[in-house]
């Protein structure tokens, strides 16, 4: 008596596609997520209970220290980054190497003044990462260098989005100069970043 073989309904088939497709899956998450950059320096915002999220592209970031120094972090688009270095070198009257440049397409943050940039830009990026700014950006009734940042990236795209984040410590007259220079130039729409309450 002949056995007869039972028929196999593609079941191997069907599991080695749906492996392959959830590999791809994470193959695409993987190389399309933005991991979040570190801060420079040490800063614990205050909290809220807010759970609205952040925007993910053309976002400009400044950070204020507890000590209350000012990094500036430009969107992440590369050749719009180019466009605001010369913007700010042709308000400071500042020429930028090839070298120059390209360090500052994937610099994390900017805490220098102008005068000190194109030294910060040829340290190595191992030297960036550890360089820890003594004064910041400056930001004060006489010197307005952070917001003339946020000014010049925002004649490079006018839909750039802007986010501040402060330690819980920043003293507030520090705080304050940054609100009346962005009011100064008309700039009054901004994310302030703060972390989640926890539930009682």
């Amino acid at each position: 008596m002949a056995r007869v073989k039972p028929k196999r309904h593609g079941v191997v088939t069907d599991m080695t596609a749906m492996c392959d497709v959830a590999f791809l899956l994470l193959t695409f998450f993987i190389l399309t997520t933005q991991f979040k950059k570190p801060d420079v320096e040490q800063i614990k915002p205050p909290s809220s209970i807010s759970e609205k999220l952040l925007p993910d592209a053309s976002l400009m970031t400044i950070n204020a220290t507890p000590d209350g120094k000012f990094y500036f972090q430009p969107v992440e688009n590369a050749s719009e980054r180019l466009q605001l270095l010369e913007k700010m070198g042709q308000k400071y009257n500042m020429t930028f190497t090839n070298q120059e440049k390209a360090a500052f397409q994937k610099v994390q943050a900017i805490g220098v003044p102008m005068n000190q940039l194109k030294g910060y830009l040829d340290l190595s990026d191992e030297e960036q990462k550890s360089f820890k700014s003594p004064t910041g950006i400056p930001m004060d009734s006489t010197n307005k260098q952070l917001v003339e940042w946020v000014k010049q990236s925002l004649s490079v795209n006018p839909d750039y989005k802007l986010a501040i984040k402060g330690d819980v410590t920043t003293e507030y007259p520090k705080v304050k100069s940054l609100f009346e220079g962005l009011r100064d130039i008309d700039f009054l729409k901004f994310w302030l970043i703060t972390s989640q309450e926890g539930k009682q």
